[in-house]
């Protein structure tokens, strides 16, 4: 929008103050700017508020705005003088205005750092969280204006705006003065301000996906009048589910005289629809869903679900037609999934909800699963159907140009109906908000994640995001901070997630194993070593065992305290004629849950070649498939195929039954993809190195109380060893992370001491202004020295050596034994080049090694050599910080040198990191052992390298403008360490999208 005549050409119209937000009930609104444009919406909105809330507003009666008023409300500079107002659907439901004020309460200008604040909201819409939203985006744009302070006067009745004031969490004074309430908040952010912010957003946030899935109403907009099609067999896959609320079936196409279709009311428009409307699927071309959502947003539905295709997934034009569609639906306060969905399910016995192409709805459960892929959302449900499993809710998003990962989490983390989340990402639109999420959502149940289009550096098509650059492995590895179970494979994540759904957390890594089958049983101990556990050696039960040996061994193990969780292999029994025999595996199942029945709390699973029935009955008595009740009424059979083409071809084959063949079909009928290396894994099957001491740990936590802890019920069943060991060592990681993240970790306060965050401040402020560029700049090795020595790193001298005379005369001051080394570009931290020459002892010496080295590599105005001290011997490791726009400021750490670098042995975390933090970084690369005294040598000082962590950490953290840090080498020696070299560069720091008020992302 330009700004108007009556504005300052200076102050242009902000549009970056624009924000779709989720208010407390969970419909959308939008708050922006106030125009000159805006006088009409002003005068309605104002005579749409009660006599009483304008009494509240103004002190008095005041029934009508002025002429005066209507123009002082909707002129701004938009610095002193601004004004905000939320709509919906075009039309103001609530405003607020700032005015700059002096100390005496006058009308000013800058520097004066206080405004007043004044708020309206319709009378309608109070109660819906407005004026929350309202004073947190007023808040953040006074700051930008150099507002410190917000004063209001409040009448003591008016408890709800009191009230909006005292929950905000800013620091506030306030005093009872001729007669109104005087109120001072101070808008520094605080950590009560934010947590108040955040914990806004999640329960705004789960409750817009709540309203998605449990509506009371649905209307399948595109229902064709014959068999087939994709709304067609959206509705009959509703009706077949059981859905206890009222469907609809709307098609503008429909003839006048139809009533009904497959049993449900029939209406060419939703205005023919006698009530509120609260969910609407969409199953119409493209070129009609504009129409559809301007129907349903101007009779008041909730949510959309968009299952046309035809968007992003179609190219550029394609794209911004899905950004149109997002505009208009959140123009009427509706929240979208899709377009090019496949749907979503909600199993809930009061809810029955199948909104989706699936054919067959899955049985009760408590596992949560959301995918960003159609045809990934039918092989999991394939598979965790083969398997037994259950699920609580399913959303697919398609294009998730909407409703994403994050608003799922937002939900499971307080939906009682689910135990474990998982989910299918193909991007990530706000990995810091998801680390978020996710850390606090794993705290309390585990989630567990594959992420496709790794590799790729782009985004699927569809996925209007922006991209990272951060690579797959420090994913990962950011991932687990947050306590995530990251998998590769769908296959896996199956695996996971009926372990966890169906068994209690193992207490550690200490595994028994049992079983009639010698070999199997040693394939497992193997599996479990290389996973890292800590296997028993297997309890052979000969192939003559009953099914009652198996309940007697199982119950034995479970009672011995020295194992945290049991692994039972199964073969089938082999008769006297020496012919296999399959073996009843209801009894073995029997057997094996009586077992369980009366055992301790720990976890169980199943690994079986070939015995029938055995994983079907394992699953009989299953917390994750609860049985449902069939709805009585009779139902239409699903069509076997949709026949128009308004879905994506990953749907099209929604309604065969088998599992696409993307990949391998295991003999679950769980589709596994091409597997990659784990980049995450540090444990090996080969020996030798010793294993570095344990990162302090948390002081020992109490086990989760019994209400707490998933009562052992469904034992889940695998057809391979390494499969079932996979899943418990997810398991053993996660149930460790959890008790870690009772008692969260800490920065040493000693840090405080020796840290001059201001002088840092002043240096990178001078620096940046020296050369003013939006790129940045690379500091020099004195000026890297400097900034680094007010966090408390000290980098070792170079003193430059253009020849011979130079190197000599560095070497004298510094002292030998010296190091000559090429700084070049192409040449720094390649030794292996021969550009770096150690332990020169004399002059002689260094001569020879400068004429060694310039008859080897070039002149020296080409290798640029400096002179250096030789630090005490010890490791060499490289530590690095640098900040990616989307996923934040990143610590790395890792061995120096061309093995570690070529085997991607790197270990990162986010930063702010803790202690704990640091000395798990340090501990979780491959190539620790080698800090910690492997073959004999000396450990080295990991108290200190930790500390610089830290530091680095802290320094990253305080001053975003440090973009990035590399400190290479840095040897760490069995007692201190030095840093011998660092690069800084410094740049204006990327905009965070993490710390200012709620807003919906928009691509």
């Amino acid at each position: 929008m330009e700004p108007k005549p009556e504005q300052s050409p200076h102050h242009a119209y902000p549009d970056h103050w624009e924000a779709d937000v989720v208010l407390r009930d969970g419909g959308t609104a939008r708050i922006r700017p106030i125009t000159t444009d805006d006088a009409e919406r002003l005068v309605s909105f104002y005579e749409q508020v009660s006599d009483e809330s304008k009494y509240y507003r103004f002190f008095a009666p005041y029934p009508r705005l002025s002429d005066r008023d209507v123009h002082r409300f909707t002129h701004h500079d938009y610095v002193d003088r601004v004004g905000l107002a939320v709509t919906i659907g075009g039309e103001f439901i609530g405003t607020v205005r700032y005015d700059r004020i002096d100390d005496r309460g006058r009308p000013a200008s800058a520097p004066a750092d206080e405004a007043e604040v004044a708020f309206l909201v319709q009378d309608a819409h109070q109660g819906r969280g407005v004026a929350s939203a309202l004073l947190e985006h007023i808040a953040a744009v006074a700051r930008e204006r150099g507002i410190r302070r917000f004063a209001a006067e409040v009448l003591p009745a008016n408890n709800k705006m009191i009230k909006v004031f005292r929950d905000a969490g800013y620091t506030q004074r306030r005093s009872f003065e001729d007669g109104s309430v005087h109120l001072t908040l101070d808008l520094e952010p605080t950590e009560e301000s934010l947590a108040v912010q955040r914990g806004r957003e999640q329960r705004a946030e789960a409750r817009s996906v709540q309203r998605l899935l449990a509506p009371g109403s649905v209307a399948v907009i595109g229902a064709g009048r014959t068999p087939g099609g994709v709304g067609r067999t959206v509705l009959r896959n509703l009706l077949a589910a059981g859905y206890t609320g009222r469907a609809y079936a709307v098609n503008r196409a429909f003839d006048e005289g139809l009533a009904t279709l497959d049993g449900v009311p029939a209406h060419r428009s939703l205005g023919e629809i006698d009530e509120q409307v609260d969910l609407a699927v969409i199953a119409v071309p493209a070129h009609q869903v504009p129409e559809a959502v301007a129907d349903c947003g101007e009779h008041g539905v909730q949510g959309l679900v968009v299952v046309s295709a035809g968007y992003a997934e179609r190219g550029a034009d394609g794209r911004e037609l899905q950004r149109e569609l997002v505009r208009q639906a959140r123009s009427y306060g509706m929240r979208i999934i899709g377009p090019n969905a496949f749907g979503i399910i909600n199993t809930a016995e009061n809810v029955r909800l199948n909104a989706s192409l699936a054919p067959e709805s899955p049985a009760r459960g408590r596992i949560g699963l959301f995918t960003q892929s159609g045809a990934i959302g039918i092989a999991l449900l394939s598979g965790l159907h083969r398997r037994g499993a259950g699920l609580s809710s399913f959303i697919s998003a398609g294009n998730r140009a909407d409703v994403s990962g994050n608003d799922f989490l937002q939900y499971s983390f307080e939906d009682p109906d689910t135990d474990v989340a998982l989910l299918y990402l193909e991007s990530l639109g706000n990995p810091r908000k998801f680390t978020r999420l996710a850390r606090r959502t794993a705290a309390v149940k585990p989630v567990v994640v594959v992420k496709g289009a790794r590799h790729s550096g782009t985004n699927p098509p569809g996925h209007a995001v922006p991209v990272s650059r951060i690579p797959d492995a420090t994913v990962s590895a950011l991932m687990r901070q947050a306590g995530v179970i990251r998998v590769d494979t769908v296959t896996e994540m199956v695996d996971a997630g009926i372990l966890l759904a169906g068994q209690p957390l193992p207490s550690g890594p200490r595994v028994a194993i049992l079983g009639n089958s010698e070999s199997l049983g040693l394939l497992t101990y193997d599996a479990c070593l290389a996973e890292g556990l800590r296997p028993r050696p297997p309890i052979d039960l000969t192939t003559a065992a009953s099914p009652q040996d198996f309940r007697d061994a199982l119950a034995e193990a479970l009672a011995d305290a020295t194992c945290d969780a049991v692994i039972v292999t199964a073969i089938p029994w082999v008769g006297e004629d020496g012919e296999a025999e399959t073996g009843d595996g209801q009894v073995l199942a029997a057997a094996l849950h009586t077992a369980v029945a009366g055992g301790s709390a720990k976890p169980v699973a199943v690994v079986h070649v070939e015995i029938g029935g055995l994983a079907e009955a394992l699953a009989a008595a299953s917390s994750t498939a609860a049985p449902r009740q069939r709805p009585t009424t009779a139902r239409t059979a699903p069509p076997e195929a949709p026949t128009d083409r308004t879905a994506s071809t990953d749907r099209e084959a929604a309604t065969d039954r088998r599992a696409p063949t993307d990949g391998t079909t295991d003999t679950d009928g769980t589709t596994d993809t091409d597997r990659t290396t784990d980049t995450d894994r540090t444990t090996s099957s080969a020996p030798a190195a010793p294993h570095p001491p344990a990162a302090p740990a948390a002081p020992e936590a109490t086990p989760p109380a019994p209400e707490d802890r998933p009562r052992p019920g469904r034992i889940p069943a695998y057809p391979a060893a390494e499969r079932a060991v996979r899943a418990l060592a997810e398991a053993v990681k996660y149930a460790q992370w959890r008790r870690q993240a009772a008692v969260p970790g800490k920065v040493p306060e000693l840090l405080d001491e020796t840290i001059d965050e201001a002088g840092a401040a002043a240096l990178i402020e001078a620096h940046l202004a020296a050369a003013p560029d939006p790129r940045g700049r690379q500091l020099g090795h004195d000026e890297a020295r400097e900034l680094l020595g007010r966090y408390g790193i000290d980098v070792r001298p170079t003193l430059p050596a253009p020849d011979p005379d130079a190197a000599v005369a560095a070497a004298a001051r510094l002292g030998y034994p010296v190091a000559l080394k090429t700084t070049a570009p192409h040449l720094r931290h390649r030794a292996d080049l021969g550009g770096v020459r150690l332990d020169l002892t004399d002059e002689d010496a260094l001569r020879r090694a400068y004429g060694d080295l310039t008859d080897l590599l070039g002149k020296p105005a080409e290798l640029l050599p400096v002179v250096q001290a030789m630090a005490p011997r010890g490791v060499d490791t490289v530590v690095r910080a640098s900040i990616d726009a989307a996923a934040g400021a990143v610590l790395s750490f890792g061995l120096a040198g061309a093995p570690s670098e070529l085997l991607g042995d790197t270990a990162h975390r986010l930063v702010p990191v803790t202690d704990r933090d640091a000395a798990e970084l340090i501990r979780s690369i491959r190539a620790a052992p080698v800090l910690f005294g492997w073959r004999g040598a000396a450990p080295v000082d990991t108290a200190a390298l930790e500390e610089l962590l830290l530091r680095l950490s802290r320094l990253v953290d305080d001053h975003p403008e440090v973009v990035s840090v590399a400190l290479e080498p840095v040897v760490v020696a069995p007692q201190g360490l030095t840093a011998l070299g660092a690069a800084v560069r410094l740049a204006p720091p990327p905009a965070r999208n993490d710390l200012g008020p709620r807003r919906l992302p928009s691509y």
